[in-house]
C-alpha cells in the first residue's frame, strides 16, 4: 500500500501540473454537454416544401393552409408546374414537392376520393423518408375532416368509428433531451476515461520517465492501479458534473436513485480506463494510442444504441454490440433516469460489465512488460 500511495502522489502532481489534461477533463466534457443534446434531435423540422398546385381551388387551398400550419414544413416554393418543383428540389431548396392535381376538388366531391403525389429528395435518406411519413399524416388527418363534413350525422352514426389514444410511458412529453442527455453523458465519460489513459504510459515511453520506473522494484499491478486510480477519480467527478448540468440545464431528474448510476459507473469506469490502459502496452507513440483510441471510439458511438435503435441493427452489428460496453451503459443510464430501475433491474447489465472490467485490467496487467 505504501508504494501505491507514492505512485498516486505521483500521478496527481503529474495531471495537476498539465493545464491542457485539467481542460480536457472538466471543460471539455462540460461544453460539448451543454451543446450537444440542443443539436441532437430525432425531430425532423423545418422540412422545405415545394407545392405543385394545379387545381387551385379552395379545398387545395385548405390542404396547403393544414400543412404549413402543422410547424414541420415551410413552404419554399408555388407553383403550377411540376418541372419547376423538381428544379426546386435539383437546386436543393426542396425536400419534398407535393403536387395536386388538377380534378383534385372535383374528384373529392363527385367520386369521394382524389389522389396526390408526392416527390422526396432522397439525398437525405431521414429527412425524405420521416418528411413523407409527416405529409402522409397530415394527409391521412385532412381525409378524415372533410369526411367528417359530409357525413349528416344522426344520432346513431352510420359510419364505424375506431378511435385509438396513445400514451407515452416513462417519457410522456416526448422531450428527446431526457433521451439523449444520459447517453451523451455516456460517450463523454467515456472520452475522458478510455483516451486520457491510451496516452498516459505512452507519453512517459516517449519522454523516457518510464525507464526510471521500470527499473524500481514496483510490480505491474501497483503501476496500472497507480495509473488507473486516478482517472477514475476524476471520471467520477466529471459524471457528476454531467447530472448537475442535466438537472441544471435540462431539468432531468433521475426517476432511480443516484446509487444506482454511481455504481455501475464505478465498474464501467473500470473497463474503460482498463481499455486504455490495454491499448497504451501496445502502442509505442501517443498518435498511435490516439488513432487506436478514435477507432474504437466510432465504434462506441455508431454501435452503442445512442443514435440508431439496436434492435433495428443487422444481426452482425447487434453480436458486436454485445462487446460494447458503452452500449450497456446507455441502456442502464436511460433505465434509471427514464423508468426509475434499480440494481435489481441491471444486476445482468453490471455482471457483463464486471466481466468485461476484470478481462480488461487483467489483460492490461499481463500485457505490460517491464524493460531495463
Amino acid at each position: 500500500m505504501r508504494t501505491l500511495k507514492f505512485l498516486l502522489q505521483k500521478e496527481f502532481r503529474q495531471i495537476f501540473r498539465d493545464p491542457a489534461i485539467l481542460r480536457i477533463i472538466f471543460i471539455m466534457p462540460v461544453i460539448q454537454l451543454m451543446i450537444l443534446p440542443w443539436a441532437a434531435d430525432y425531430e425532423i423540422k423545418n422540412i422545405k416544401l415545394s407545392v405543385t398546385d394545379l387545381d387551385r381551388s379552395s379545398y387545395s387551398r385548405q390542404l396547403i393552409s393544414k400543412i404549413t400550419s402543422s410547424g414541420y414544413f415551410q413552404l419554399t416554393h408555388y407553383s403550377g408546374s411540376f418541372e419547376e418543383s423538381f428544379v426546386e428540389i435539383e437546386k436543393d431548396n426542396a425536400d419534398l414537392v407535393l403536387e395536386i392535381p388538377a380534378s383534385f376538388e372535383k374528384q373529392l366531391v363527385k367520386e369521394s376520393e382524389a389522389q396526390l403525389f408526392i416527390a422526396s429528395n432522397a439525398i437525405n435518406g431521414v429527412k425524405g423518408s420521416l418528411g413523407s411519413a409527416y405529409l402522409r399524416a397530415i394527409l391521412q388527418d385532412f381525409n378524415r375532416e372533410v369526411r367528417l363534413e359530409w357525413i349528416q350525422m344522426p344520432r346513431f352514426s352510420p359510419q364505424t368509428q375506431i378511435e385509438v389514444t396513445a400514451s407515452n410511458w416513462f417519457n410522456p412529453l416526448m422531450n428527446y433531451k431526457y433521451f439523449m442527455v444520459p447517453g451523451i453523458l455516456v460517450l463523454l465519460l467515456t472520452m475522458v476515461g478510455a483516451n486520457l489513459t491510451a496516452i498516459n504510459i505512452v507519453k512517459e515511453k516517449e519522454i523516457g520517465t518510464i525507464e526510471q520506473i521500470n527499473v524500481t522494484p514496483v510490480k505491474k499491478y501497483h503501476f496500472i492501479l497507480g495509473k488507473l486510480i486516478p482517472f477514475w477519480i476524476l471520471g467520477m467527478i466529471v459524471l457528476t458534473l454531467g447530472l448537475l448540468i442535466s438537472r441544471l440545464l435540462y431539468g432531468i431528474i433521475p426517476l432511480g436513485g443516484f446509487f444506482t448510476i454511481y455504481v455501475f459507473a464505478s465498474v464501467f469506469l473500470l473497463a474503460v480506463l482498463g481499455l486504455g490502459l490495454l491499448i497504451s502496452t501496445y502502442a509505442t507513440t501517443q498518435q498511435q494510442a490516439m488513432l487506436i483510441s478514435f477507432f474504437l471510439m466510432m465504434i462506441f458511438v455508431l454501435l452503442g444504441g445512442l443514435y440508431t435503435s439496436i434492435d433495428s441493427m443487422p444481426e452482425w452489428a447487434q453480436w458486436i454490440t454485445r462487446f460494447n460496453p458503452v452500449s450497456y451503459f446507455i441502456d442502464v443510464m436511460r433505465m434509471v433516469v427514464l423508468k426509475g430501475s434499480g440494481l435489481t433491474d441491471i444486476k445482468n447489465h453490471l455482471l457483463i460489465m464486471t466481466g468485461f472490467a476484470v478481462v480488461l485490467n487483467g489483460w492490461a496487467i499481463f500485457n505490460y512488460r517491464k524493460r531495463s
